[in-house]
């Protein structure tokens, strides 16, 4: 286009009916929207199994039943163009997995401490589905929450809260484990630490609850704590904030000590701090905020390097007078400290009767998408959460799939976390069959442990453009594939490229690449004996 406005005449163009204008300026602009999606970027979601709001759809089903949910959450999100998916698995002192130290969920059997029966393991089965579609498996702890009532005789008899009562303490009407005793703190580590050494998982994640919301006129007792560990800080509040901080780093130096390839992350709440309490603090009016009221410091932890990512939860929209999306957005960016900030999203607001005018415009969420890529900090999106993306509500999950998700994505490898790079495939032949092409490779036995999943691209023509564009990816598949049936859209040349990509999200370099022409054959007719 820039060849032809620099060459055309300028008195030809003039002549060009304004209908014919519009309609060729609305194809540049869609071009260009669609090349501008990048090839990595985080699009996660969050899988809620607290009260039983995302999965299982209810604490009564079968063991087969909650699989088959399982697969077709996670082909409904692979469709949509998700990649990564942040699984609940520790909601209250409990656990979707087998745990040495704490019973099974009530959300998960009905009854806790109550194992599948038929027996499976939810988490083991969530990692295996997620890898075979390519989709990361983050999991989701909350780590000081316990219970979400106060009354612990609903509690089966082998939770930690009959075990050491001495840890917890009533607030509003739930139990909270104490973050002021090392103890708890050491306790909650071990926890964690046997999922990482069980389990397969790309991620830990915590979301934005430490010490728990403020409720007026209610006091979170842990002074007597205070009196007795707190004697080297002049306020409960710094004192609060230390405890926070230590059981991070804690967390943090564990898991590199024995998998430093999964990644740490936390998603707080949208606001650090008001502007009006810290110079350093967002343009906001937010009522509570993450450093005042959660005592988590998450700056410090960024500083320190102590977490790989920050997912904040910006659920406002754009133009909030207390917590302006834009603002906040623009605020998180330039605190990243060079690691990897995705958003998250407020999907569960989108609904026509949004208390909101803003969230009843089927536009807002996709202003937000639209507005991360201006901040290259910015890798990518959480959206919270998976029932209101499978809802479609406004047609959202279609507006993700035909628009901003229309081409496969590579969750953004962190290059300050070990790099693990792998051969390039082995790309050896193309066979041509009566509708489709059959693409053989080979592969580094060895390094299956070590791939996450294995690309496909086409190209049109007999030439290799390279893998920066996303469009060219027509399969993505498991690590141990060595071939892949294509049908391509009609005849003529096509170019095929093999890679690999790792367990640290880092591509190989491309196979050299096959061109064959591909035909339509019509079938052949077999000969009848007479």
């Amino acid at each position: 286009m820039k060849s032809f406005l620099c060459t055309g005449s300028m008195k030809y163009i003039q002549k060009l009916n304004f209908g014919v204008i519009v309609c060729f300026w609305s194809l540049f602009l869609l071009s260009q929207t669609i090349h501008s999606q990048t090839k990595n970027e985080m699009r996660g979601v969050w899988m809620a199994t607290l009260l039983n709001i995302d999965w299982p759809s209810s604490a009564n089903l079968t063991t087969q039943q909650q699989k088959q949910e399982i697969i077709t959450i996670l082909n409904h999100h692979q469709s949509v163009g998700i990649n990564a998916l942040f699984l609940q698995i520790r909601p209250a002192a409990d656990a979707f997995y087998r745990s040495s130290y704490e019973p099974w969920s009530k959300w998960l059997t009905g009854t806790q401490g109550q194992e599948p029966n038929p027996y499976y393991d939810p988490l083991s089965f969530w990692i295996k589905e997620c890898h075979r579609r390519g989709m990361e498996l983050h999991a989701w702890f909350n780590p000081f929450r316990a219970a979400v009532s106060e009354d612990a005789d609903l509690l089966s008899n082998h939770h930690i809260v009959h075990e050491r009562p001495d840890w917890f303490i009533n607030y509003g009407s739930r139990i909270y484990f104490n973050p002021g005793l090392p103890s708890v703190r050491d306790y909650v580590t071990k926890v964690i630490m046997e999922v990482v050494n069980n389990y397969d998982m790309d991620g830990v994640h915590f979301d934005d609850y430490f010490y728990p919301y403020k409720i007026e006129g209610q006091e979170f007792s842990d002074h007597g704590t205070f009196q007795k560990l707190g004697e080297a800080f002049s306020n409960i509040g710094d004192w609060r904030r230390d405890n926070v901080s230590s059981f991070i780093k804690n967390i943090s130096d564990s898991i590199r000590s024995v998998k430093p390839e999964v990644r740490f992350g936390i998603s707080p709440s949208g606001v650090w701090r008001n502007k009006d309490m810290d110079v350093t603090g967002s343009d906001t009016r937010a009522g509570q905020t993450a450093f005042d009221d959660l005592y988590a410091d998450v700056l410090l932890w960024m500083k320190s390097g102590w977490v790989d990512y920050l997912a904040p939860q910006i659920y406002w929209h754009i133009g909030f007078e207390l917590a302006d999306y834009q603002v906040l957005l623009e605020w998180w960016s330039k605190h990243s400290y060079g690691r990897h900030i995705y958003i998250g999203q407020s999907a569960y607001k989108i609904r026509k009767d949004a208390d909101f005018t803003a969230w009843r415009n089927p536009q807002e969420l996709p202003r937000h998408l639209r507005l991360n890529h201006k901040y290259p900090q910015v890798k990518g999106n959480i959206f919270f959460s998976s029932k209101s993306l499978r809802a479609n509500a406004l047609g959202i999950g279609d507006s993700l799939k035909n628009n901003y998700f229309q081409y496969p994505a590579l969750v953004p490898p962190m290059f300050y976390k070990p790099v693990i790079t792998l051969k390039t495939p082995y790309l050896y032949r193309i066979s041509h069959g009566h509708k489709m092409l059959t693409i053989y490779w080979s592969g580094e036995e060895k390094q299956k442990k070590q791939s996450r999943y294995q690309l496909v691209y086409r190209y049109k023509g007999d030439k290799n453009p390279g893998q920066e564009n996303p469009k060219y990816i027509i399969a993505l598949l498991p690590p141990e594939t060595r071939s892949f049936e294509d049908t391509p859209p009609k005849k003529g040349y096509y170019t095929y490229v093999v890679s690999s990509v790792s367990i640290t999200n880092h591509e190989s370099l491309g196979s050299h690449e096959l061109t064959i022409n591909y035909r339509k054959r019509k079938p052949r007719k077999k000969k009848i004996k007479t």
